[in-house]
C-alpha cells in the first residue's frame, strides 16, 4: 500500500569523516535534506541536524545559511546552524506526523541523548496567518546529561563574509541577507557565542527571527508556536482529498508543495534551491526559485485532485496578476515570486557549488526566452475558476476579456520555432508540445466562451482550435517514424509527447497515441527512467533522467491500460524518495542517485498525479 520512509539511523563521526563530511568539513554529499517552512521562508536541515540552507527574506533572497553549497570550503562555522553533541555516535529523524516539523534525535558515545525541534511558525493570530521570516529550534533532553555545542554561523552576500553581529544578555543580533535577524534564547548567550559546548539541564529554546524584542518567555511562548503549528497543518491535512493508497507520500508531497508557495502572492517556485546540478560536474546549475510558467497546468492539475483549494485559489490569483501585467498577452518562461520579470543571471563567485560542482548562479536567464507552451500553461488553470463554483471569486467576462489577449499570442505564435519546454539555449523549433499547448488555449476558451453565453467567440476559437490540429496533424505525425514527433517536420522524441492523452488532444485507445507511446519508450526509456530527450543539447548528452518524464510515462501507461506496469513503475519511483521522503529534479538512470534542485516541485505534482490515477477507490474498503 504504502512506501513512505521511516527513521534510518545516520552514520557514525567516523562513517562522516571517511565521506569527507568531518566536523571541520561539512561538504554536503547527497540530498537527503530535510525542508521546514511556512510559505514565507523555508530551510533544508541535513542527515546530523544541521540547518544548511535557508535564504531570507523569502525564497529566492540571499542564503544566510549556505553550507549546502560552500563545497569544498563548507565547515561549521560558516553558513550553517548546528546543534551537535560532544561524542556523538548517531543521528535519527521524523517529521511529526502530517506536518513538516522536524525531529532529530542526537545520542552521544555516553548514552546521552537530545531531541531537536525543527520548523517555521505557522499559524493564525488576530485574524491573519502568523508567518514571520524565522527559524524556530528546541532542544529536549531525552537521557543522560548530554553536552550540546551550538553553532550559529550565518553568512551574507551569498557566502562571501560572515554576518556582523552583537549582543544583549539573552539576544543575538546578526545583520544577514539585508536584514537583521535577532536570536531570542534561553541557552547562554556566551556558550553560543563562543561555540563552547556545555552540558544539557533543561529544554532550550531558540528563535531566530525579526529585529524586535521577543514579548514573554522565550520558552513558554516558543512551546505555545509549536502547539499552534502543529494544529494549523494537522488541520490542513485533514482537508485534503487523499487516495487510499500511497497516503503518506501523497500527504508528504502535498505539505512540501505548499511549502513551495510564496503566500504573499500565491506563487509557487519551481524548488527551493539553487545550483544543484542536474548530474555530476555537468554545469547544469540552475537557480529554480521562481515561478515556471511551465509547471501551472500540472501544479494545478494537483492541487485540484488534492481539494487543496487555498493553495490552489492564491496560485490563480497570482497567475491572473501575470496576465493583468502582461504587454498584448505576452507571457515569459518564468517570474519572481512577486512576479518581476527580470531576473538577470550571474555567477555567485563566493560559493563553490554542491560537492564543489559549481557555478552557482543566482537569477535565470530562461525569463528571456521564448516559449510558446507558456500561453496555454496559463489560460488552461485561469479557465477552472469560470466552471468551479467552490471559488469564492469566480471568473467573469472580464476576466475572459483578459485572457483572450494571451489566446491571441497563442495563435499568433503557434506554428512559429520557440525554445521548446525544455528551454534549449541555443537552438529553435517548432516543438509539437508548444503548438498542442495553444491549440488546447484554443479549445479552452472556446469552451468559456461557450458557458458565458459569448457565440461569437464560441466560434471563433473554435475555429481556431481546429485550425491549429490540421497543422499539428499534418506536420507533427511522422510517416516514415509513424509517431508524433518532437519537432514539425522531424522525426525525433521527447517525453513530452507523452502529454498528447492528458491534455485531451488524442484519446488513449487511438493507434496514433499507441504507437507514439511505444516509440517514446524505445527510444527514451532507460529501465525503471524516462530521459526529456536523448539528442545533444547545449551541454552534450543528457546523463540523468528527468523525474517528472517517468511519472508522465506512468500516466501514459495507465491510460492504454497497462496498469500493473504503472502501478510496479511508480512503486520503484516511491522507493527513490529521500527518507524525508521527497525527491529532487533528476535522477541517475544508471544508479539511482538524485540530481537537481531539491525538493522540486514538478516531482511533487508527479507523486500526487500518479498516486490518484493509480489507487483503488475509496469504496474498496467498505
Amino acid at each position: 500500500m504504502d512506501t513512505s520512509p521511516s527513521a534510518k539511523s545516520k552514520k557514525t563521526p567516523a562513517e562522516l569523516s571517511q565521506a569527507g563530511d568531518s566536523p571541520t568539513n561539512t561538504s554536503q554529499t547527497d540530498l537527503e535534506l530535510w525542508p521546514i517552512g511556512n510559505c514565507q521562508v523555508s530551510g533544508l536541515i541535513d542527515t546530523r541536524g544541521g540547518l544548511v540552507w535557508g535564504s531570507v527574506p523569502r525564497v529566492d533572497g540571499d542564503p544566510v545559511f549556505c553550507a549546502l553549497l560552500r563545497g569544498e570550503e563548507a565547515r561549521d562555522d560558516q553558513g550553517v546552524w548546528r546543534l551537535e553533541l560532544e561524542n556523538q555516535i548517531s543521528a535519527t529523524q521524523r517529521y511529526l506526523r502530517n506536518t513538516p516539523i522536524l525531529v532529530t534525535r542526537l545520542e552521544d558515545e555516553r548514552g546521552g541523548a537530545v531531541e531537536i525541534i525543527d520548523f517555521c511558525p505557522r499559524f493564525e493570530s488576530s485574524g491573519r496567518m502568523y508567518r514571520p521570516v524565522a527559524y524556530i529550534r528546541i532542544v529536549k533532553v531525552i537521557t543522560g546529561a548530554p553536552r550540546l555545542c551550538v553553532r550559529l554561523a550565518p553568512m551574507k552576500n551569498y557566502g562571501t563574509e560572515a554576518a556582523a553581529h552583537t549582543n544583549g544578555s539573552n539576544h543575538i543580533r546578526y545583520l544577514a541577507g539585508g536584514q537583521v535577524l535577532r536570536l531570542t534564547t534561553n541557552a547562554s548567550v556566551g556558550y553560543v557565542l563562543e561555540q563552547r559546548p556545555f552540558r544539557v539541564e533543561k529544554t532550550l529554546h531558540f528563535f531566530l527571527g525579526p529585529d524586535e524584542p521577543f514579548l514573554g518567555k522565550v520558552g513558554r511562548e516558543v512551546d505555545s508556536m509549536l502547539e499552534q503549528t502543529v494544529s494549523y497543518w494537522r488541520e490542513w491535512v485533514r482537508g485534503l482529498a487523499t487516495p487510499l493508497e500511497w497516503q503518506d507520500a501523497v500527504i508528504r508531497a502535498a505539505i512540501t508543495l505548499k511549502l513551495c508557495q510564496h503566500e504573499e502572492t500565491g506563487a509557487i517556485v519551481a524548488a527551493l534551491t539553487t545550483s544543484i546540478p542536474e548530474a555530476a560536474s555537468s554545469e547544469r546549475n540552475w537557480d529554480y526559485r521562481y515561478c515556471w510558467i511551465r509547471d501551472a497546468y500540472y501544479t494545478v492539475q494537483a492541487l485540484n485532485r488534492l481539494g487543496a483549494l487555498d493553495v490552489l485559489e492564491k496560485y490563480l490569483s497570482y497567475l491572473r496578476n501575470l496576465v493583468d501585467d502582461a504587454k498584448v498577452g505576452q507571457i515569459q518562461p518564468l517570474y519572481s515570486v512577486s512576479g518581476k520579470r527580470e531576473l538577470e543571471e550571474r555567477i555567485v563567485e563566493g560559493l563553490q557549488g554542491y560537492r564543489g560542482m559549481g557555478p552557482v548562479r543566482a537569477g535565470n536567464a530562461a525569463y528571456t526566452q521564448v516559449q510558446h507552451d507558456v500561453y496555454g500553461q496559463i489560460i488552461l488553470p485561469n479557465i477552472q475558476a469560470f466552471f468551479d463554483r467552490r471559488f469564492l471569486r469566480m471568473a467573469d467576462v472580464s476576466d475572459f476579456e483578459k485572457l483572450e489577449s494571451v489566446g491571441e499570442a497563442a495563435w499568433e505564435s503557434h506554428s512559429e520555432p520557440d525554445a521548446g519546454l525544455w528551454e534549449l539555449r541555443t537552438r529553435s523549433a517548432v516543438h509539437t508540445y508548444s503548438v498542442v499547448m495553444s491549440w488546447a488555449a484554443c479549445d479552452r476558451l472556446g469552451n468559456a466562451a461557450a458557458l458565458l453565453g459569448l457565440d461569437d467567440r464560441e466560434a471563433i476559437w473554435t475555429e481556431r482550435a481546429h485550425a491549429i490540429r490540421a497543422k499539428i496533424e499534418a506536420q507533427a505525425w511522422s510517416e516514415e517514424g509513424g509517431h508524433y514527433a518532437a519537432t514539425f517536420g522531424g522525426r525525433e522524441l521527447d517525453a513530452s509527447l507523452l502529454q498528447l492523452v492528458d491534455l485531451r488532444y488524442i484519446s488513449a485507445e487511438d493507434s496514433r497515441f499507441l504507437a507514439t507511446l511505444e516509440a517514446v519508450e524505445k527510444s527514451l526509456r532507460r529501465g525503471e527512467h524516462m530521459l526529456r530527450y536523448d539528442t545533444e543539447d547545449d551541454f552534450g548528452q543528457p546523463e540523468t533522467a528527468f523525474n517528472i518524464c517517468t511519472f508522465w510515462l506512468i500516466e501514459a501507461l495507465h491510460y492504454a491500460d497497462r496498469n500493473e506496469e504503472a502501478r510496479e513503475l511508480f512503486e520503484t519511483m516511491l522507493e527513490h524518495r529521500t527518507q524525508s521522503g521527497l525527491l529532487s529534479e533528476d535522477m541517475d538512470f544508471v544508479t539511482g542517485e538524485l540530481w537537481g534542485n531539491f525538493p522540486q516541485t514538478y516531482s511533487l505534482v508527479g507523486i500526487i498525479n500518479c498516486a490518484v490515477l493509480l489507487s483503488e477507490p475509496w469504496s474498496t474498503v467498505r
